[in-house]
């Protein structure tokens, strides 16, 4: 699931210099003064030196020298992608002039999927190309994409995939739509989700009753919960969702309505404890599995709630039972 915010596209330019310099002296040895031996007849013999019962004393130890540290390894920089291939989107000769809509475009947040690497746009003029870049929380470029439209007709549902070189959280993905006569215009978005980490509360069978022994697990949850909050301040109109889900146990029908129920209680608890945000719920009974199976499978990692922290309304299924999020 992914959310999205637009923003302005900026370039950042960023120099390092670093430089080092060293060096010692050493002072020369003094020479000592050599002794005669022999003594001239005018001049007495000199006395010999007085005797001491002082040890001579040791020569200076050597002082042991530091060993160099080793060489720390350089950092490994990070890739980017390659550029996509191009695609021209000059003015075909004989075409139509006139009056024109202005050149918009929009991306449809419910369908960009962050997962499968895939989202959709609309232009409103005739389509030649889409061109896409996706960045990293690195900051390197994760993908470029480019796909060509062959002049479809405005409002056209535009679908563009792309293939990053390594797996890395999303941080910005800039889009340009080009229309048949080379115009272009472009949006930036912004992903930004936190899906907060639980333990699961458990409840009793048909019920959506939350009983006193699970207060703790939400107590811990809503601490989390306000931790995210408290690190992302400088994000405006952050919501809470509360996504129900079961295990194939029971009718589709049956299960639906039990996920509703019990995401419905765990959001209204949330709401109840004082949480100052905008809270919303929804239940997927048996649509939306973890893990894949046949009918009537009891399996765990199936039956969950989700607590997801998020900027737009996650992305919801897709299919015959219609979803939508309910706020409180």
């Amino acid at each position: 699931m992914a959310i999205f915010r637009t923003s302005s596209i900026a370039p950042v330019a960023l120099l390092a210099l670093a430089c080092g310099c060293g060096g010692a002296q050493t002072n020369p040895e003094t020479p000592t003064e050599a002794s005669t031996a022999e003594a001239t007849p005018s001049t007495p013999p000199a006395p010999p030196p007085p005797k001491t019962d002082e040890a001579p004393k040791p020569p200076p130890a050597e002082e042991a020298k530091a060993e160099p540290a080793p060489d720390k390894p350089a950092p490994t920089e990070l890739a980017e992608a390659p550029k996509a291939p191009s695609i021209s989107c000059e003015p075909k000769a004989g075409a139509a002039t006139g009056p024109k809509k202005k050149l918009e475009i929009s991306v449809d947040r419910s369908h960009v999927d962050l997962e499968g690497h895939r989202l959709e746009v609309k232009l409103t003029r005739a389509a030649c190309k889409v061109e896409l870049q996706v960045i990293g929380e690195s900051g390197k470029i994760l993908a470029n994409a480019s796909k060509a439209f062959d002049g479809a007709a405005a409002g056209t549902v535009l679908a563009v995939d792309w293939s990053p070189i390594r797996a890395e959280t999303v941080s910005r993905i800039e889009v340009w739509g080009h229309d048949t006569e080379g115009n272009y215009v472009g949006v930036a978005i912004t992903p930004w989700n936190v899906k907060i980490d639980h333990e699961e509360v458990n409840f009793e069978t048909d019920s959506d009753k939350i009983r006193d022994s699970e207060v703790p697990k939400l107590e811990a949850s809503l601490d989390k919960v306000k931790d995210a909050l408290a690190k992302h301040q400088d994000l405006k109109g952050i919501a809470l969702y509360i996504a129900g889900h079961t295990d194939t146990v029971g009718s589709p029908e049956h299960n639906l309505n039990l996920s509703r129920k019990r995401a419905r209680a765990i959001a209204a608890w949330f709401r109840g404890r004082g949480l100052k945000i905008p809270v919303a719920w929804e239940g997927f009974g048996e649509h939306s599995p973890i893990v894949k199976t046949g009918d009537e499978v009891a399996e765990a990692k199936n039956r969950r709630v989700d607590y997801i922290l998020a900027l737009d309304p996650p992305r919801l299924p897709q299919g015959a039972v219609p979803f939508g999020w309910k706020a409180l």
